[in-house]
C-alpha cells in the first residue's frame, strides 16, 4: 500500500471541494461551470485516490453520494429505496472488466443476459402511485431524499396521471428520466434569447431547470417528456422475474419506454449494440450520452447487490463527450458568400465529439454580447455530430485580468469595404457585394440566374471553374471572355463555349429592374427592383437618392433603404458598375413612362400553359403595365389569363364571375399598349 503524502492529502481535499462546488452549481443553481466530461474526470481521479489510499476515504466524500442534497423551497421526499447512481465505463476494456466482475461474482463462465438502454441525458425522477393514481413525484436529489415536484410532473403529457389496464398493485413506484427533445430545446433557447433572458447550455440543463420551476404554469410551457426505466417498489405478486419484463409491464400501465432498448446475451453483442447506438446518436430526436447495461435477471441483481453508491449489476458505457472546456485564444471574422461577417473563435485545441476542435462559431455580435465573450475566456464548447462546434457558455470566474473585449471590425477583412450592421438585424455584412472576393461566387451566380440576367448555361459548376482558373473575378469580367478562353477548360467543348459566350452577349442590354435585381443588393427582390425602377427611371437616380428619398418608394422601409444606400456608397461597387459599362453592358430605362400605367391598381392571375410566352414573361409584361400579378383568385381579382390545361383557378374565376382572357386576348392587350412580346 502506498504511503500517504501531504501532496496526496491536499489533492484529495481539493478534489472533494471542487466536486461539492460543482454539485451545488449543477443541482442547486442549475448553472454548471464545467461540462460532464470534466466532472467525470475529477470524480474518477478522487475515486482512484481513495482506492489507492483507503485511509483517506470518509463518509462525507462526494464518492459516497449520488449528487448534492438540494437546498431549495421544494419539500423533501425520502425515497423508499435509494435512487443510486451508476458506475461509468469509458472504453471497451472497462466494459469487459465490468462483465468479468459480474460473471466472477455469479461464479459462472456463461454469457450473462443484459438489457441495453440508451442513457437519456435528462433528470432522474421517481413517481409513486396509490391505487393507480399519481400522488407524489420527486427528483433523485442525493439518492436518499429528493425534492417534491409533483405539480410540475403533472404538466408533462407523457406522464400518466392514472395507470392504465386495471391490473396493478395498491402501491407502485416507477422511475424514469425527464428530458427535453432537441427541437423543443432549440425553440426554447430561441424564445429566451429573443426576450434577452439566460439560455440553457444543453437539453439536460434545460430539463432540470424546467422541472424545478416554482410555478408549474412555467413548467407546463416547456417541451418535456418522460421515459420510464424501472419499477422500484411494488407488491411482490406483481413483481416480474426480469428487468425486461418489468419494462413491458410499465409500458402496459401507460408509460413510454425507449424503443431503442434491446435484450442481449454476452459482452460481444452488447458492444455491438453500443457501436450501433453511437452511429444513430445524432439522428435521434433527443440527447443521449451513452448506453446503460443492466443484468436482466432480478434474482441475479439481488445476488450481485450494491456498493456504497451504485449497483454492481449495471454500468453506463459513456459516449465521447460532446461538451468540453477550453480557452478562446483569439476571435477572427470570416466573410460568407452572402457577405455575412461571422466571428469565429480560435481555440486552444480540445478533443470533443470524437474530433480535435480548434475553431468554433460565435454566430454574430449579438451572441458575443449575450455570452459576454472576451479573448482569453475559458468556455464550454459543444459539438454534436456534424454540427459546427459552438461556444455555448463562458466561465467568468476564470477570465484573466485585462481580457480584451471582442469588437466588430469597421471594414471587411477580405476587401476593405465598410461592414454594415443595420439596426434591428443581428448579422453584420460586408457592403462590397459586387467586388468582395468572398462573395464572388454568390454574386456571379445571382447575376446570371434566370430571374436576373438569365445567362443560360452559366451554372455553379462553370462559375467555380471560371473563378478557380482566375478568368473571372467580378461580373464585369464575364463580358471579356472569349471562346478561346473557354475551350481550353476541362469538359468545355467548342459548342458549349460558343453557347455560353452567346448567352453572355444576350445579357448586355437588360431592362433596368432586372439589372438592379441582378446586382444582389440585400433585401432587393424582384418586386422592390421593379418599384425602384418605376419610381426613379434610371440607375443613376437610384444611386444618387438619399435614404429618405428611397423610402418614398412603395414597400421600401428604413432597413431596405439603408442596404441600397450602403451598396451604392461603396467605391468598389461603383468601380464594378463602371467596368460593366466599359464592357458594353447598357441597362435600359423603363419602357413605360412613369405614371403611364393603364393597369395600375388591377390584380391579374395567370393559370395554365402559355405557348407564345412563359409565365414569367407574361407576368413581367403585365407588371410593366402596372398590374399586380397574384397567385390565387379572389373577389378582388380583375382578370384571369387562362392558358391550356387551366384548372382550379379558372373554375374559381368562373364561379366568382371574374373576367377571363385566353392567351390570344393577352397578346392583343400587350400589342395595344405597345409592349413587345
Amino acid at each position: 500500500m502506498s504511503k500517504v503524502t501531504p501532496a496526496v492529502i491536499t489533492r484529495v481535499e481539493e478534489l472533494r471541494s471542487l466536486i461539492e462546488d460543482h454539485n451545488h452549481q449543477y443541482y442547486v443553481l442549475d448553472d454548471p461551470r464545467i461540462p460532464d466530461s470534466e466532472y467525470d474526470r475529477l470524480f474518477r481521479e478522487l475515486q482512484g485516490l481513495e482506492a489507492d489510499y483507503p485511509e483517506l476515504a470518509t463518509a462525507d466524500s462526494p464518492t459516497r453520494r449520488v449528487g448534492s442534497r438540494t437546498d431549495t423551497s421544494f419539500a423533501e421526499v425520502v425515497h423508499r429505496i435509494p435512487m443510486l447512481s451508476l458506475d461509468n465505463a469509458f472504453s471497451e476494456e472497462e466494459y469487459r472488466d465490468f462483465d468479468r466482475r459480474v460473471r466472477a461474482r455469479l461464479g459462472t463462465e456463461d454469457d450473462v443476459e443484459y438489457v441495453c438502454e440508451p442513457k437519456l441525458d435528462g433528470l432522474a425522477v421517481s413517481l409513486t402511485y396509490e391505487n393507480g393514481v399519481l400522488i407524489t413525484a420527486a427528483t433523485r436529489g442525493d439518492g436518499y431524499a429528493g425534492e417534491d415536484i409533483t405539480d410540475n410532473i403533472r404538466t408533462i403529457p407523457s406522464v400518466p396521471l392514472k395507470l392504465r389496464g386495471g391490473s396493478f398493485p395498491d402501491l407502485v413506484e416507477v422511475r424514469g428520466e425527464v428530458y427535453m427533445p432537441k427541437v423543443g430545446f432549440e425553440a426554447l433557447n430561441r424564445q429566451l434569447a429573443d426576450r434577452g433572458e439566460k439560455t440553457f447550455v444543453n437539453p439536460r440543463n434545460a430539463a432540470a431547470g424546467s422541472l424545478r420551476q416554482k410555478k408549474s404554469t412555467v413548467t407546463a410551457k416547456r417541451p418535456l417528456e418522460l421515459c420510464a426505466y424501472s419499477v422500484a417498489v411494488t407488491d411482490e405478486r406483481y413483481l416480474p422475474e426480469t428487468h425486461w419484463d418489468g419494462l413491458q409491464q410499465v409500458k402496459r400501465w401507460g408509460f413510454r419506454v425507449n424503443p431503442e432498448m434491446s435484450r442481449l446475451k454476452g459482452v460481444e453483442r452488447c458492444l455491438e449494440a453500443y457501436h450501433q447506438l453511437l452511429e444513430k446518436r445524432d439522428a435521434l430526436p433527443y440527447e443521449i450520452d451513452g448506453i446503460v447495461f443492466k443484468v436482466d435477471s432480478l434474482a441475479l441483481q439481488e445476488t450481485l447487490g450494491f456498493v456504497s453508491r451504485a449497483p454492481r449489476w449495471a454500468i453506463a458505457f459513456k459516449f465521447p463527450a460532446q461538451e468540453e472546456l477550453t480557452v478562446i485564444e483569439d476571435v477572427e471574422f470570416q466573410v460568407g458568400r452572402t457577405g455575412a461577417v461571422t466571428p469565429v473563435a480560435r481555440l486552444k485545441p480540445v478533443f470533443v465529439g470524437g474530433v480535435t476542435v480548434s475553431n468554433a462559431t460565435l454566430h454574430n455580435m449579438d451572441e458575443i454580447r449575450r455570452l459576454d465573450v472576451h479573448i482569453g475566456d475559458t468556455v464550454f464548447i459543444r459539438r454534436a455530430g456534424d454540427v459546427i462546434p459552438q461556444v455555448v457558455k463562458v466561465v467568468p470566474e476564470k477570465r484573466p485580468e485585462g481580457a480584451e473585449m471582442v469588437e466588430l471590425p469597421s471594414h471587411c477583412p477580405v476587401c476593405d469595404s465598410d461592414v454594415i450592421q443595420i439596426e434591428g438585424e443581428a448579422v453584420a455584412r460586408c457592403s462590397g457585394g459586387l467586388y468582395c472576393p468572398a462573395q464572388r461566387k454568390e454574386a456571379i451566380r445571382h447575376y446570371a440566374s434566370r430571374k436576373a440576367l438569365d445567362i443560360e448555361g452559366l451554372g455553379d459548376k462553370w462559375i467555380d471553374i471560371l473563378i478557380s482558373s482566375e478568368r473571372v473575378k467580378t461580373v464585369a469580367d464575364l463580358y471579356h471572355l472569349r471562346k478561346s478562353d473557354l475551350v481550353s477548360l476541362e469538359r468545355m467543348g467548342e459548342k458549349s463555349a460558343g453557347n455560353l459566350i452567346a448567352a453572355i452577349d444576350r445579357s448586355r442590354n437588360p431592362v433596368l429592374w432586372r439589372f438592379l435585381y441582378a446586382l444582389g443588393i440585400r433585401e432587393v427582390g424582384e418586386a422592390t427592383a421593379k418599384a425602384l425602377a418605376s419610381h426613379f427611371g434610371s440607375l443613376e437616380a437610384i444611386a444618387a437618392a438619399s435614404e429618405e428619398s428611397l423610402q418614398e418608394v412603395q414597400d421600401v422601409g428604413p432597413i431596405v433603404a439603408g442596404h441600397i444606400h450602403s451598396f451604392f456608397d461603396q467605391a468598389h461597387n461603383q468601380e464594378t458598375l463602371a467596368a460593366l459599362k466599359e464592357a458594353g453592358v447598357k441597362w435600359q430605362e423603363e419602357s413605360v413612362a412613369v405614371g403611364d400605367k393603364p393597369l395600375q391598381g388591377q390584380t391579374w392571375v395567370l393559370t395554365g400553359t402559355l405557348s407564345e410566352l412563359t409565365r414569367d414573361q407574361a407576368k413581367e409584361r403585365l407588371e410593366n403595365l402596372g398590374a399586380k400579378v397574384a397567385g390565387s383568385v379572389s373577389k378582388k381579382t380583375t382578370t384571369v389569363v387562362a392558358g391550356e390545361a387551366a384548372g382550379s383557378k379558372l373554375a374559381k374565376a368562373e364561379r366568382l364571375g371574374v373576367p377571363v382572357l385566353d392567351e390570344q386576348g393577352l397578346l392583343e392587350l400587350l400589342k395595344e399598349h405597345r409592349i413587345s412580346i
